[in-house]
């Protein structure tokens, strides 16, 4: 035991548990320990003999009025003996050497080093901070003069810490860092959506659009990219979630040390902010006084009551079919006998046609197509159709121009997917007379909603019986498609007229590779394409540069155009009556923030009674709408074609 242990037990427990050693067995040397004194100042009054102890000692104290007479003699303070070098006594007084005792030795060695680190991270907390308070939803916004601002947020927070007592102080500047981190998280989000959709984030219908997004990044980037992809983003979470509480606890800290300082400097930042906001002083067009955060929670908080109080709304007009009564005599009665395909040619928006950088070429292919067709005895007219969705969203937009309902997000879907609302495709089967036949190949999986759209028959990329390779996202070439179409419904011999819905996917996002036209005899089981796509580019290398992927969209655009126009005039007949469009516009590096929604629609028909029917509708002659051809909302197609093509009501 050492010296320094002995002195802070009480004299009476050392009486009762050492022996008194004789005189002349006290070591020479002790062990080394602090001085007599501050032994026994550490000790106490009564652990801290006299230099004098002894005999003579005692009688003093006996004869010292002073002090009172002990009730038994305390035996003198044995000597302290050396202990065993085999099992030595811990020393609380010399912690063992840890990480934390050597990081402290490394500071006090140290100082200028530890002040500037020190000094350096509590700047950082800061800048992180004031970014995630002054970040912006949407990309292009992130400038520099977006964080020369003040913002209100921050200021608040600080003053509510600065008078909280330490308990709740601790869990309002943890919780609050949370809550930041994850508004960091979701303006990355929106920046997302807002580059590829056009829109913000919602959160209670977007979630699926995910998994839809690590699918697409498979498919057109491969399986280690995309699961890359995902792992660096969820690693990227827990960092931002951990790290942003860990800033505002070390500014909380910083305040503390000097609340003085805290005080005014919170003062003096309201103040800014009033006069700024009262004056309405401005910096590159945006307020110096911000309260950025506080508008954008306020905006998802809006989005989701909204959300929600649109299911009532949208149940009313889902309910509210004009053609609901319609007796099935009467429905699409100036297209019985005729053989009508609905066509979705994906991605293709207004920018295709008019776009200075696209147009030229497409324009082009829509001008030698309208001739093609006119030679094989067909005529065309053409408009324009204002989608609900922009860069995705496709089945949105479908069940938009198929129900005759503005479908917009997720929840509209789901209802109106799961309601008994007629949609065009399915008025056909209501008839009776139609054959209703869907060609899928961007479905890969069991798709419950093809009964909602009234098709008898589904043909998806796994019955297509197609043998060759994939094109990025596109499962199947638009050109195969069309040919499976012919093989498997349109080619072989019946007494019903058919309906049929097909989806052409090869000018889907990435646009890399893209098939090429082949002679149709040479299409087969699709095996042919393997050459075809090695011929191709490589997606990753057309992203680099934006222009690369502005001509490819353009090449994907006439390679499906192409392919339905010589379809047409290949295996189409008197009876033949297409009607096909564009679903939405491609992304925002395609045709840019501000383009508009549009879409190009037309109708090919060979027996001229057909297109009789809507000469009212002022659309031009030709596959290429002109710039002020009629523009429609897509929800409205539905009812103008129904009351076109149905016999008169009573």
């Amino acid at each position: 035991m050492s010296l320094s242990s002995a002195h802070q037990r009480p004299a009476k427990d050392q009486a009762d548990s050492t022996e008194q050693p004789p005189p002349g067995d006290a070591p020479e040397e002790a062990v080394a320990e602090p001085a007599p004194e501050d032994a026994a100042e550490a000790a106490g009054p009564e652990a801290a003999p006299a230099p004098d102890d002894g005999p003579e000692a005692e009688q003093a104290h006996d004869e010292d009025p002073a002090e009172p007479a002990p009730a038994e003699p305390q035996p003198a303070e044995p000597e302290p003996t050396e202990p065993e070098p085999t099992d030595p006594a811990p020393d609380p007084a010399e912690p063992a050497p840890t990480a934390k005792n050597a990081l402290a030795r490394w500071r006090e060695r140290h100082p200028g080093v530890t002040r500037a680190l020190s000094w350096s991270l509590t700047a950082l907390a800061a800048v992180l901070v004031l970014f995630a308070f002054l970040m912006p939803e949407r990309l292009p916004q992130l400038t520099a003069s977006r964080f020369a601002r003040v913002p209100a947020e921050p200021i608040l927070l600080a003053a509510l810490l600065l008078v909280l007592p330490p308990r709740p102080r601790r869990v309002v500047a943890v919780v609050s860092g949370v809550l930041l981190g994850l508004l960091v998280l979701l303006d990355c989000v929106n920046m997302g959506f807002y580059q590829t959709l056009e829109r913000p984030f919602h959160p209670l219908f977007d979630w699926p659009l995910f998994s839809d997004g690590l699918s697409f990044l498979k498919d057109s980037a491969g399986e280690a990219t995309a699961y890359g992809a995902l792992a660096g983003a969820l690693l990227a979470v827990l960092v931002l979630l951990v790290l942003m509480p860990l800033a505002i606890v070390r500014l909380v800290t910083v305040m503390l040390r000097h609340p003085s300082v805290a005080r005014r400097g919170t003062l003096v930042a309201g103040v800014v902010w009033m006069t700024c906001a009262t004056l309405g002083i401005q910096v590159s067009g945006l307020n110096l006084a911000a309260k950025d955060a506080g508008q954008r929670v306020r905006s998802q908080v809006g989005m989701v009551q909204q959300g929600l109080a649109d299911r009532k709304v949208f149940a009313e007009k889902v309910a509210n079919d004009p053609f609901a009564k319609v007796p099935p005599d009467r429905l699409l009665s100036g297209l019985r006998g005729k053989d009508v395909i609905f066509t979705f040619i994906e991605s293709y928006g207004r920018g295709a046609v008019e776009d200075p950088a696209m147009a030229p070429s497409v324009d082009a292919v829509l001008r030698d197509g309208t001739r093609q067709l006119a030679d094989a005895g067909f005529s065309a007219r053409s408009g324009w159709l204002t989608s609900p969705v922009t860069g995705g969203g496709s089945w949105l937009a479908h069940t938009t121009f198929l129900s005759g309902l503005w479908v917009q997000d997720q929840q509209r879907y789901r209802y109106v997917s799961s309601s008994d609302r007629m949609t065009l495709t399915s008025a056909f089967k209501r008839t009776g007379d139609f054959r209703t036949v869907g060609m899928m190949p961007g479905v890969t999986r069991a798709w419950p909603e093809g009964k909602f759209f009234g098709l008898d028959h589904i043909h998806d990329s796994r019955s297509m019986s197609y043998q060759g390779p994939k094109f990025s996202w596109s499962p199947v070439p638009d050109q195969y498609t069309l040919s499976a179409f012919e093989r498997l419904e349109h080619g072989k011999a019946s007494n019903q007229p058919m309906m049929s819905e097909i989806i052409l996917t090869s000018s889907h996002n990435p646009w890399a590779p893209i098939p090429r036209m082949i002679d149709w005899d040479r299409v087969g089981d699709g095996s042919v394409y393997d050459a075809v796509k090695k011929e191709g580019k490589d997606p990753k290398e057309v992203w680099k540069d934006p222009k690369q992927v502005r001509q490819e969209y353009g090449n994907a655009i006439q390679y499906s155009l192409k392919s339905l126009v010589e379809f047409v005039t290949k295996y189409g007949n008197e009876n033949t009556v297409l009607v096909f469009l564009g679903d939405h516009q491609p992304v925002s590096t395609v045709v840019g923030v501000d383009a508009s929604r549009d879409v190009p629609i037309a109708i090919v028909a060979h027996d001229p009674k057909v297109l009789d029917q809507v000469s009212g509708w002022g659309w031009s002659d030709g596959l290429q709408p002109e710039h002020d051809a009629p523009v429609w909302r897509m929800d409205s197609f539905r009812d103008r074609f129904l009351n076109a093509f149905s016999a008169p009501r009573p």
